[in-house]
């Protein structure tokens, strides 16, 4: 259903007793954020908004305003100044979007903020992530903001400040892996191995796509390369492309054989399993993550949501390659797409500081 009809439909409903159009407004966004509807999450926002006595909607636009500016559209200004190289112009206005962000939805005794993005991070965040408080949905998604801050230190020289303000976008939302990757990056700058390992081991744990799973394993062989672990290096790099095609690993492993000085030969899945164990890693997508997509599948089947159901069931492909999962999503989809082809390791079997990877 479009916006429009969404909120007409929503008007509708409405009564002559404010306090009971907010009880109803907020059961209906309860409803559209478990659908993943934001379309609807829109609608109820502006309705509640409008139903709101005066006091309080000026209160509410004192927490989502900076300088008369929606705190999305600041957003919007720091990330045209990013995408035009401008970090030094960008770097004051991110600083007090994320002064701002900190100070008005900073976590308290009873309730914190969190920025998921849809049905399936919220479930899996609720899964891995028991939390006693109060879940309170950000108005934007400040993980992005304060990841894009982030970006900017780093950019500007300033990797170790980026530190804290990563570790605040991950608890607005500890399924985002964005700023897991730029944490890595930094640690990866700094040549802290012990760190890289351990943020990407926090990142599989989370990680629910090919792409992702395939960043931290070529994140963690670039730390061992760095350490002079050749061969384990090795190990984590053909892993990653059997996640994901990457055209720099054959590259990467080129380069393992230039810095070695003799031939690095590619292992087999059962040596890479091997490797993975000595650095505490499981090969393959976490089975919490794939449980909880493959469940989420299941509910919105018998909620007899066909969309949301393929999107939970595209995850669970991707992540597993099962035949069954593909045949129903395309029974259920004959259009859909999928990302991970299950031909996707594409490498050579040995790398010699004599050869030239092919391009």
């Amino acid at each position: 259903m479009a916006y429009n009809d969404i909120i007409e439909e929503l008007r509708a409903k409405l009564g002559d007793s404010p306090d009971e159009n907010e009880k109803m407004l907020k059961a209906e966004g309860e409803k559209f954020a478990r659908e993943g509807n934001f379309d609807g999450l829109k609608a109820v926002g502006e309705l509640i908004m409008d139903n709101m006595p005066e006091e309080r909607r000026e209160e509410i636009n004192r927490l989502t305003h900076l300088d008369g500016k929606r705190l999305n559209e600041v957003y919007d200004e720091i990330d045209a100044l990013v995408k035009e190289r401008k970090y030094l112009e960008a770097l004051p206005i991110a600083e007090r979007l994320y002064k701002k962000i900190c100070l008005e939805f900073a976590e308290t005794e009873k309730a914190k903020f969190v920025s998921l993005r849809n049905p399936f991070e919220d479930n899996l965040c609720q899964f891995l992530f028991s939390e006693e408080k109060t879940l309170n949905r950000t108005p934007f998604n400040f993980t992005m903001y304060l990841t894009t801050y982030a970006y900017i230190l780093i950019e500007t020289g300033a990797n170790i400040d980026a530190i804290p303000v990563l570790e605040r976008a991950i608890a607005f939302n500890p399924i985002d892996v964005a700023p897991r990757f730029e944490l890595a990056e930094i640690y990866k700058l700094i040549k802290n191995k012990k760190m890289v390992l351990e943020v990407s081991r926090d990142t599989l744990k989370v990680a629910y796509s090919p792409l992702s799973i395939a960043r931290c394993y070529s994140n963690i062989g670039y730390a061992l390369t760095d350490s002079g672990d050749y061969e384990d290096a090795a190990a984590f790099y053909v892993a990653s492309v059997m996640f994901a095609p990457n055209p720099a690993v054959p590259y990467e492993m080129q380069h393992l054989a230039d810095l070695k000085g003799t031939p690095i030969r590619k292992p087999s899945i059962e040596e890479m399993v091997e490797v993975m164990k000595k650095y505490d890693i499981e090969y393959g997508p976490d089975k919490h993550v794939i449980e909880v997509s493959a469940q989420l599948a299941a509910h919105y089947m018998g909620l007899g949501d066909k969309e949301n159901a393929v999107q939970a069931m595209k995850i669970t492909y991707n992540l597993t390659l099962d035949e069954d999962i593909k045949n129903l999503i395309i029974k259920l989809d004959p259009r859909a797409q999928m990302l991970r082809p299950k031909d996707a390791s594409q490498t050579q079997t040995d790398y010699d500081p004599q050869d030239t990877p092919k391009s």
